[in-house]
């Protein structure tokens, strides 16, 4: 049986430690290619022909998908803690992430259908698989390293992830997807593989090679990381029931005798939906207003990406020496000036009126004074975007008993998802009704302020 290393004061082996580590890797692609960079604007502007159309679309399914994880990651928590052995339920979800993947091949130019519907619901299924697999990875983390430990394993694996994401999409966007109007990859070279421009197969294929991608890197996981092989509870005849009760015991008692950890969870529950909406619609905004196509996003994900693994590797760093709370405040706080600041800008202005002169056609990647303020500010969320997500995993791992970690895991899931559907809701709805995909996206702000609100009592644990 694996048992938390914080009672013995040693570390897993460097194998293990960067088995851990390379799961972000092997499923960071789908956040970066599928639904921030590539694939989620190619849908809302080809595959759905209006933007705000296609955006309220991605948006329902974001929530469907983000409802289903908020209700399941409790209950998959404690059922896992009272087994012991979370491995075979990341292999079931992974297993999930790559059918939900390759279904995205389907989504050909202007669909309509039953098609168009099972596009959406492979987006959803792959979306759930993710969100799964990472509730029981990230209860292993304690297993492998010292509670002095866990800030900077956390946030060299989210870097390694955000590295993951950005040489897959530099290799997808370089060789593989191109420009419609030129036929040329982000290089300016043909791609490697003869795929047919007029159906954008280069795009439809972002999905099955993130899937392949996942296949290939999570191998080392599943062979040197240790798992528990017995229950942590002891053996039950009814093993899901009495999960349930441990469960509803620790949701129901966690107002009397653990607020600390409540308000941890509320306030993750508000800022990381509001940055997963900024992630899953910032890309398909910054194409709207500028007109970009497949380089120009190929290279604003390149950038963003490698200023998140840099941005991860720091905060680590710092979630060791000042602790994980002061990260996650700061990098909320700078979240919220990226993310007035990429609002700000529209085709004819900046900073919410201050005019310049507009993008004009033909020109090259962010050579219009609009995209170079829009990509500084990008930068900006690039850099603590990381922070802000390891810091907090690190934090609740600090502060659950080892005993229930995967169930703590699992409520951490649910805070990050309860209202994951509400945050891609809202958007699609204000979008819906006003027309303007500014003011849909704008309702993000209130999700990361009212994280900051609830994160300023949490007391985080005394340093040994």
């Amino acid at each position: 049986m694996s048992t938390d290393v914080a009672a013995t004061g040693s570390t897993a082996p460097p194998a293990a430690l960067a088995g851990w580590a390379m799961f972000d890797w092997a499923g960071q692609p789908f956040y970066t290619l599928v639904q921030t960079f590539l694939f989620a604007p190619y849908f809302a502007n080809v595959v759905v022909a209006d933007p705000s159309q296609g955006q309220a679309a991605w948006g329902y399914a974001a929530a469907f998908a983000g409802a289903i994880v908020a209700i399941g990651s409790p209950i998959l928590g404690a059922v896992a803690d009272s087994g012991g052995r979370r491995k075979p339920w990341i292999a079931l979800f992974g297993l999930m992430l790559v059918v939900g993947l390759c279904l995205l091949w389907f989504a050909t130019p202007k669909l309509q259908g039953p098609m168009f519907f099972l596009v959406l619901a492979g987006y959803a299924l792959a979306f759930a698989g993710a969100e799964f697999a990472a509730v029981f990875n990230n209860a292993i983390m304690p297993t492998l390293v010292r509670k002095d430990q866990l800030g900077r394993l956390s946030g060299i694996a989210w870097g390694l992830g955000y590295a993951g994401g950005l040489v897959s999409l530099a290799l997808v966007a370089g060789f593989i997807v191109t420009d419609p109007s030129s036929g040329k990859t982000m290089l300016g070279m043909d791609p490697i593989l003869s795929l047919d421009q007029a159906s954008r197969e280069g795009d439809r294929l972002v999905g099955p090679l993130c899937a392949a991608w996942f296949i290939l890197f999570v191998i080392p996981f599943f062979l040197f990381v240790p798992d528990n092989r017995q229950a942590l509870h002891g053996r039950s005849e009814s093993p899901i029931r009495d999960a349930l009760k441990s469960l509803w015991a620790t949701v129901r008692n966690l107002p009397k005798n653990d607020r600390n950890i409540l308000w941890m969870l509320v306030a993750r529950m508000l800022y990381a939906d509001g940055l997963a909406a900024i992630f899953v619609f910032g890309g398909i905004y910054g194409a709207s207003v500028f007109g970009w196509r497949t380089f120009d996003l190929g290279l604003f994900g390149i950038i963003l990406a490698g200023t998140g693994a840099v941005g991860a590797v720091i905060g680590g760093l710092l979630d060791d020496r000042v602790g994980a709370k002061t990260v996650i405040v700061g990098s909320i706080i700078i979240l919220l000036v990226g993310f007035f600041g990429i609002l700000s800008v529209d085709k004819g202005s900046v900073l919410f009126g201050l005019p310049i002169a507009e993008k004009q056609p033909g020109s090259g990647a962010f050579t219009s004074q609009g995209e170079q303020v829009f990509l500084a500010f990008a930068i900006l969320i690039g850099l603590v975007a990381a922070p802000v997500q390891a810091a907090g995993r690190s934090l609740l791992a600090r502060l659950a008993p080892p005993e229930r970690m995967t169930q703590y895991f699992g409520l951490f899931a649910f805070s990050g998802k309860a209202t994951a559907f509400l945050a891609p809701l809202m958007i699609a709805l204000v979008t819906t009704t006003t027309g303007s995909q500014r003011w849909g996206i704008a309702t993000t702000a209130l999700f990361l302020i009212g994280g900051l609100i609830f994160m300023l009592p949490v007391k985080e644990p005394q340093r040994a």
